[in-house]
């Protein structure tokens, strides 16, 4: 499994292409689309950027704390439960959203839905002990 900071470079590199092309570079993982996650560091109070794979649902969009499998939680994750106002940007537009894990019931529904699209994440749920969170991110109103 990739070490935290090899994780680091990586996520910082597709951000920068990202940022730079309006997602035309890093916009999408084979048939999953990427989005920009910038959550507040629960710690510095800093802005921290990941590219995510994820779901659209309606208005809302889905995400999967996966953190590659890893028995710990992805820091974006802890920082979201800290503060659940994150801001996403799709291509070139930019969106303040709030975060909630889904449900039993809604996970059970989205899971099926986002492993069609991604099918690694049920490898990483069978790598891990902990139960993958899906998390949902709803426009600001």
């Amino acid at each position: 499994m990739p070490n935290r900071m090899m994780i680091r470079g990586v996520s910082a590199v597709h951000e920068f292409w990202y940022r730079l092309t309006g997602g035309l570079v890093g916009g999408r993982v084979g048939r999953a689309p990427v989005l920009l996650l910038t959550t507040t560091g629960r710690k510095s109070g800093r802005p921290r950027t990941t590219p995510l794979l994820y779901m659209q649902d309606g208005l809302d969009l889905v995400i999967i704390a996966s953190n590659g499998g890893s028995d710990r939680h992805p820091d974006w994750w802890v920082n979201l439960r800290h503060d659940p106002r994150a801001e996403v940007q799709l291509g070139r537009e930019r969106l303040t959203m709030r975060a909630e894990k889904a449900g039993a019931e809604e996970k059970g529904r989205l899971w099926p839905l986002i492993t069609g699209m991604y099918p690694q994440y049920d490898g990483y749920q069978r790598r891990t002990k902990r139960d993958i969170p899906v998390v949902i991110l709803r426009p600001e109103r």
